[in-house]
C-alpha cells in the first residue's frame, strides 16, 4: 500500500504497548508516501500523513449506479474518487453494488456529507471492493482527502470526522498545509507467540 493508516496507527501502539520505545517517543516511518509520524497523547494515537487533496473531476462511468444513488459532487486523488452528499443519512443509507464498484478506476472510492452537528463536522464512509475490502471501518488515508475537503468548505483546520461503517469510528482531523494530522485510537485485541 502506498499509504495505509491501519498499519502506522497499528505498529506504533505495538511499539509503545510493548515498550519497545517510550510513550513520550516520537515514532518516524519511513514508507512508499514519505516519511510518517506518529506520537500518543493520552488515548489518542497522532499520525502525521501526506495531505491528498481531491480536485473536481467527472464521474467516472457506473459510479452512481454502484453507489445507488448520485453525488452532489466528485473529485479524485491520486488514489479515491471522493463523493460528496447533501446529508448524513445519504451517506449511512448507501448500499452499494461491491462488483460494480471494484470496476472503478481507483483505489477506492470516499463518500462523504456535512456531520450531524453532534460533535462531528462530517460523516464519511470508505469502499475498496478492488482491494478486496467491500467497506473498510475506519480508514485513516482516507481522511489525508476528507480533511483538506471539509477545512476548505468549512473554514476551519481542525475537525471531527465520524466514519459511519457498521463498527464506525471518530477521527480528529487538522489541516497543516501539505500535511494532515490523523488522530484515532487503538485497542490490542489479540497477543500471542509465533513458534517456528
Amino acid at each position: 500500500m502506498e499509504l495505509c493508516g491501519h498499519a502506522t496507527l497499528a505498529a506504533a501502539h505495538v511499539i509503545w504497548e510493548q515498550g519497545v520505545a517510550p510513550l513520550n517517543r516520537l515514532l518516524r516511518f519511513f514508507s512508499r508516501s514519505g516519511l510518517l509520524s506518529a506520537w500518543k497523547e493520552n488515548e489518542w494515537i497522532t499520525l502525521d500523513f501526506p495531505a491528498e487533496p481531491s480536485v473536481v473531476a467527472d464521474p467516472p462511468p457506473g459510479l452512481a449506479e454502484a453507489l445507488g444513488a448520485v453525488p452532489a459532487w466528485v473529485g479524485k486523488n491520486r488514489f479515491d474518487y471522493l463523493g460528496v452528499f447533501e446529508s448524513a443519512d445519504e451517506v449511512k443509507s448507501l448500499r452499494p453494488d461491491f462488483s460494480r464498484l471494484a470496476r472503478i478506476p481507483a483505489r477506492g472510492v470516499i463518500v462523504t456529507a456535512p456531520g450531524t452537528g453532534q460533535g462531528q463536522d462530517f460523516v464519511s464512509r470508505f469502499f475498496a471492493p478492488a482491494l478486496g475490502i467491500d467497506e473498510d471501518q475506519v480508514t485513516g488515508s482516507a481522511h489525508c482527502a476528507l480533511g483538506p475537503y471539509w477545512s476548505s468548505r468549512l473554514h476551519k483546520d481542525v475537525l471531527v470526522g465520524f466514519q459511519a461503517s457498521e463498527r464506525g469510528g471518530t477521527v480528529r482531523v487538522s489541516v497543516l498545509g501539505e500535511r494532515v494530522a490523523i488522530a484515532g485510537q487503538a485497542v490490542t485485541v489479540m497477543c500471542g507467540d509465533l513458534c517456528m
